[in-house]
């Protein structure tokens, strides 16, 4: 173990939750993991999965297969229902990315709402919904956003998102298992329901560390990681920039710090994982 890893355990053995396992990739080392409680050892990231889905965009946007502008009406302008609101017609990919779509709140979530309120089609459902607001003139997390970028990831590509990701990442990453919640239609939902290992938890936070290069494989552009941190596609950081970070329900963290050259990842049932992120972001 690691001096890192000893100290982050010590912290957390005094901590008033559990964590399940953290592990931790630096300066260019072999990714590391203590284990605090025994258990599967995939464990669903919750909306971490959407650092995931947003790096399946990337990739499309530099090969030059979608474009961030492009309205979200013409991709799927064959599956429109007829009632669909006006004004989804304002809709593009990037709103989607930065969660501007109109959507209500808790839209599409299903680690919360039982899914089958949604019915078997959920693209009929996300364009039936009566928008909120006018997409582009606010901002309302929802998994509906990224189920929708998983929609676009196919349409793309005629690949569905578990599968192109295995081809262009996850095979290349050395990824050892990888099981993603679908819709009644078999497509991934993109916002969440991706379980995985931690240390390949660690492996797309490699990919924004090192300007998107995962040991030494173009993964996605330099220019998409830069964007997707200033932009904030998936992708939160604190208020001096020391760390970048992406969480999921139930104290689940994948924990980017640049300056300190080193990726960390929580999995974890009730811990309370800013804790954890301020630990990292200020050790010396």
């Amino acid at each position: 173990m690691n001096k890192f890893l000893g100290d982050i355990s010590d912290f957390i053995k005094k901590q008033p939750f559990q964590v399940i396992r953290i592990s931790e990739y630096h300066n260019g080392g072999e990714i590391e993991t203590v284990e605090f409680t025994p258990s599967n050892p995939c464990q669903n990231t919750y909306s971490i999965a959407k650092a995931f889905t947003m790096t399946a965009i990337g990739i499309l946007r530099d090969r030059g297969l979608v474009s961030l502008n492009e309205k979200i009406c013409d991709i799927f302008r064959d599956d429109l229902p007829e009632n669909i609101d006006s004004r989804w017609e304002k809709s593009t990919v990037e709103m989607a990315l930065l969660h501007r779509l109109g959507f209500p709140a808790s839209f599409l979530d299903i680690d919360v709402t039982d899914s089958n309120e949604f019915g078997e089609d959920f693209l009929k459902y996300c364009f039936s919904v009566n928008l909120d607001y006018t997409p582009g003139e606010g901002e309302l997390y929802t998994d509906g956003a990224y189920y929708l970028l998983s929609r676009i990831v196919s349409k793309k590509t005629g690949m569905k998102l578990d599968d192109f990701l295995w081809k262009e990442m996850f095979h290349k990453m050395k990824f050892r298992e990888a099981a993603w919640s679908h819709c009644p239609m078999g497509y991934p939902i993109g916002a969440t329901g991706l379980y995985i290992h931690s240390e390949d938890i660690i492996k797309v936070g490699m990919i924004y560390l090192n300007g998107g290069l995962y040991r030494g494989q173009r993964i996605v552009s330099e220019e998409w990681v830069e964007r997707a941190k200033e932009k904030g596609y998936s992708l939160d950081c604190d208020s001096e920039r020391k760390i970048f970070f992406k969480g999921g329900m139930h104290g689940q963290k994948l924990i980017i710090a640049p300056s300190q050259n080193r990726v960390v990842a929580l999995q974890s049932y009730g811990a309370n994982s800013d804790v954890i992120a301020d630990f990292v972001k200020n050790y010396e």
